[in-house]
Formats: C-alpha cells, sequence, structure tokens
C-alpha cells in the first residue's frame, strides 16, 4: 500500500481507532491476489493480526446437472492449502496470521466470521463483473460492504481500493 492511500483508511475508521484484527476475505484465486496484498500491506504497517477467511459456496461444488462437479473435501483442501502459504507469507512479514475455511453463503459467512472474530477492517476483492454480472451472480462485495459490522476495503484489480463505512450502499 502506497502512502497516498493512507488517508482514505484514516477518514474512513473512527479517529484513534488502532487496527487490531483484519479480516481477508478472498477466494485464494489469482483475482483475490491485489486483496490479499493491500491486507499484508496494512496488517504489516498496523500492526494487526491477520485473519484469512475463505468460504466455499455451495454452488460451488454442484454442477448445473445437481451433480458434484467436486466434492467438498476437495475444495477444501485446495482452500487450505491456498490459505496457508497466505499465512506463511504474512509470517514471513512479521504478522501474526491464521485462516478459516467455511461453508455457505459467502457474503453472510463473511460477516458473521467478522463479527464472531470482532475484526476491525475486512478487505476483500472484487470480480469487476460490472451491473449484468451483478445482476446474474450478484455480488459478494456489495453485500458485505453495505451489511458488515465493520469498515470494509474493497480492492478492485488495477483500480485503487475503495472503503465504505458498515451499513453504507454504495459498494459496487
Amino acid at each position: 500500500m502506497t502512502a497516498s492511500r493512507e488517508p482514505l483508511v484514516a477518514t474512513v475508521l473512527p479517529e484513534g481507532t488502532a487496527l487490531q484484527r483484519i479480516l481477508l476475505a478472498t477466494d485464494l484465486a489469482s483475482v483475490s491476489e491485489p486483496a490479499t496484498s493491500e491486507a499484508l500491506d496494512l496488517a504489516s504497517r498496523a500492526g494487526a493480526a491477520l485473519l484469512v477467511v475463505s468460504v466455499i459456496d455451495d454452488g460451488e461444488v454442484s454442477a448445473a446437472s445437481g451433480q458434484r462437479a467436486r466434492r467438498v473435501d476437495q475444495v477444501r483442501q485446495d482452500r487450505e492449502l491456498a490459505a496457508q502459504r497466505v499465512v506463511e507469507a504474512a509470517r514471513a512479514r512479521g504478522v501474526r496470521a491464521t485462516f478459516l475455511i467455511w461453508e455457505g453463503r459467502p457474503a453472510t459467512a463473511l460477516m458473521e466470521a467478522a463479527a464472531a472474530e470482532r475484526v476491525d477492517l475486512i478487505v476483500m476483492g472484487s470480480h469487476g463483473r460490472g451491473r449484468v454480472g451483478r445482476l446474474i451472480f450478484g455480488s459478494v462485495s456489495q453485500a458485505v460492504a453495505r451489511d458488515a459490522p465493520c469498515p470494509v476495503m474493497v480492492v478492485r484489480p488495477g483500480a485503487r481500493p475503495v472503503m465504505f463505512r458498515a451499513g453504507t450502499r454504495a459498494a459496487r
């Protein structure tokens, strides 16, 4: 994260708030790499702990015919290996880090994890699908930014991160 982005965080978090726990919401795919990098940088600078959370969506493991495309245990194993690499990268930078793999509806599960773990900030990526894609697939980042119990930083590939206060409806 560059110094030019620091005021973005400072203006969204309540005055005097120190980041102690950051939740990185990720599907651990390559499109999530900018959000991962942003979360690592922020946690390192703030001295905050990083919690990597990935949610296995039931739709991800089901084929259109109703048959399972991949077994949940296979998806979980892949996610655990990828999450462990993020944790190792964080620890190499001196950041305390752990991970959780949940199952369910991604937006709901992420907000439940944020509340249960009492995080100060959620950092997440956006696929940048556009208006039609959001209409068809929905937008996890939009739902989380709108209803999360804490501020949310949405990182879009090739764009500056955008911060949303908890409960705003402006995220896309």
